[in-house]
């Protein structure tokens, strides 16, 4: 994101250990006003030798992943002044709850997270409250700002949650083989996150279709209508965006059947 020029305020919402990751950061400080995330002496020391200079301090909402517990984020806060860095505020992921069905139940859920949130930033200070997600964009008014990242491109595992964005990111499938009781396209478990269950199969005129399974190299569907032939193309919906973009080498940007660009990604360094 440096590199492209987006670096005006960039957060790494993240804890980072990696000395080389964090030495990448440090020295492109003088492009970017870049915030790291914290919480323990061990990531503060390790921002703070390699030259970062500014964090939040993670806290943990109820998620069981990283963040320090709320009442230690004062503590914190503390040990990442004591090295000399700035501490701009904390953030606190509740990513267990971005997708729940019944709404009053995530909006009571949401609040009793940045509850505990905003009592940690109490004892830590700085401007920033950092929270939420695509699955918690509106329910957020008491936090600085929100951490929504799906919704840019969106999966299935999202748009279960009933938000108003659009699926942008496709992985474009060919169907190999075919008969009249399912057909079977080349999109399987190598090029698709899972862990949020299988992905859904569209056609290109926008058919819908029931996905059997995925095995290394392919997808089994039934398509809603007619039968597919070998050679058609289909539209592979990710059910989680994140690790499918990371296992692929290239992001081609469409205007309908038109390629406008093509976009390098390269994510095995990180």
């Amino acid at each position: 994101m440096v590199a492209a020029g987006l670096g005006d305020d960039l957060l790494l919402a993240n804890e980072v250990l990696d000395p080389t990751r964090l030495a990448a950061l440090a020295a492109a400080q003088a492009g970017a006003q870049i915030t790291i995330a914290v919480d323990s002496a061990e990531t503060i020391d390790a921002a703070a030798n390699a030259g970062l200079q500014q964090v939040l301090v993670d806290v943990n909402v109820g998620l069981p992943r990283c963040g320090c517990a709320p009442e230690d984020a004062g503590r914190i806060a503390a040990l990442a002044r004591g090295r000399g860095l700035a501490v701009r505020g904390v953030m606190g992921y509740e990513g267990h709850l971005m997708v729940i069905d019944d709404h009053d139940e995530q909006r009571s859920k949401v609040a009793a997270a940045m509850d505990r949130l905003l009592a940690a930033h109490a004892a830590v200070g700085g401007e920033i409250i950092s929270a939420g997600g695509t699955g918690t964009f509106h329910l957020h008014d008491r936090v600085t700002e929100v951490q929504a990242g799906s919704y840019a491109l969106m999966d299935t595992y999202y748009a279960r949650a009933r938000t108003p964005f659009r699926q942008a990111c496709f992985v474009l499938g060919t169907v190999l083989s075919a008969n009249p009781k399912f057909a079977v396209a080349d999109v399987g478990l190598k090029a698709m996150g899972m862990d949020h269950g299988n992905p859904s199969v569209e056609t290109l005129d926008g058919q819908g279709a029931d996905v059997w399974f995925l095995s290394d190299e392919h997808v089994t569907f039934v398509p809603h209508s007619g039968v597919a032939a070998v050679g058609d193309r289909v539209l592979v919906v990710p059910a989680h965006i994140d690790p499918t973009m990371a296992m692929h080498e290239t992001a081609w940007l469409v205007r309908g059947h038109e390629v406008v660009d093509r976009w390098p990604i390269d994510l095995r360094g990180w």
